[in-house]
């Protein structure tokens, strides 16, 4: 116990430490004691207020949401599915939401290339990859109220995924070059696009996904011993699968919604929380992949950036090259839902 608070507390102290680089470092060159200037004394005076506030602090708030919305729901699917490869986008919420974005950008360019402000076109695009990832998770519902074993559901999860995907590639072939392209950019995933009045939406969503997760490790741990056995423990498990594919939802969707498709953070953080937590218990994994995806995500964000010069990497990229070699190694290492356990 004592090992576990000491991680949480340097994981805490990373979090800070990396927040603080991700405002420092960018193309452009920021004092530390500038940022101090600007967030604590509100010096609206200081040369480069609106690069920190108007861009890398709101930048740096979606990473932090970002990050812990994909880690933990990524640890709720890896539990649900007892696959070490499960991700928050498994049920194809993400290819929902691109769907979703793809009627939108390709199907009617028009709305999004029209001379509305960039606010208009930011909101339409989060409310059509919403709009998307909530219809491919209502028709799961639907399905887990008929099919009672979970790894039909997966199954099902993966066909729709595959479907939309098709649809999309379809929608791209014969969609113009220019909202193919816009789509493209998209599906690279972007933090730096997310304003103050789009976190004031994506925050309570993703909190009100979080809160839900925060109410279901016992029931966590006991799926962990399948879900016969959880039946005679008398944990109701249509219901826990339920509020779980809601979570997931709320956090995966709403990050796709506003931030594009980010992946790996939902399949590599969580393990990378078992082996530094040595433990499946969801009590302290979930703080633990909450604390670990945010600490990711920040990295990740600092390093797309490539400080010093006036260029920045998709975060989709970063993302993967992180995630790749973890999922290479569980691979190779063929773990079992033992290894979990």
């Amino acid at each position: 116990m004592r090992r576990n608070i000491i991680i949480i507390s340097i994981l805490s102290i990373l979090l800070f430490l990396f927040f603080i680089f991700d405002l420092l470092f960018g193309s452009v060159k920021v004092s530390y004691s500038e940022i101090v200037d600007i967030l604590i004394n509100h010096n609206a005076q200081a040369s480069h207020y609106s690069t920190i506030i108007d861009f890398r602090l709101p930048k740096a708030m979606v990473a932090i949401v970002a990050g812990a919305a994909l880690a933990v729901s990524g640890l709720q699917m890896q539990t649900i599915f007892r696959n070490p490869l499960a991700g928050p986008y498994i049920l194809g919420i993400s290819s929902g939401a691109g769907l979703g974005v793809a009627l939108l950008i390709i199907g009617f360019p028009g709305i999004v290339t029209m001379s509305y402000a960039v606010m208009f076109s930011q909101w339409t695009i989060a409310f059509a990859a919403w709009i998307g990832a909530a219809a491919v998770l209502t028709v799961i519902m639907l399905v887990s109220i008929r099919i009672r074993d979970i790894m039909t559901i997966l199954i099902f999860g993966m066909m729709f995924g595959s479907a939309t995907s098709a649809l999309i590639s379809i929608m791209q072939y014969f969609g113009a070059d220019s909202s193919v392209k816009s789509f493209v950019v998209w599906t690279m995933g972007n933090l730096g696009g997310v304003t103050y009045s789009q976190l004031q939406v994506m925050f309570p969503v993703v909190a009100a996904g979080l809160l839900l997760v925060f109410l279901l490790p016992k029931s966590l741990n006991v799926l962990l011993l399948g879900e016969n056995y959880a039946r005679t423990m008398g944990l109701n498990v249509f219901r826990t699968r339920l509020l779980v594919f809601l979570s997931t939802s709320l956090l995966a969707g709403t990050v796709t919604a506003f931030c594009g498709p980010i992946g790996f953070i939902g399949i590599a953080v969580p393990h990378i929380a078992r082996l530094l937590f040595r433990t499946a218990n969801h009590f302290i994994l979930i703080p633990g992949s909450f604390l670990l995806g945010i600490n990711v995500m920040l990295v990740s964000d600092i390093i797309s950036q490539l400080p010093g010069s006036g260029e920045i990497l998709p975060i989709n990229s970063i993302t993967a090259l992180i995630g790749i070699p973890i999922v290479i190694w569980i691979i190779f290492r063929n773990q079992k839902i033992s290894s979990m356990v």
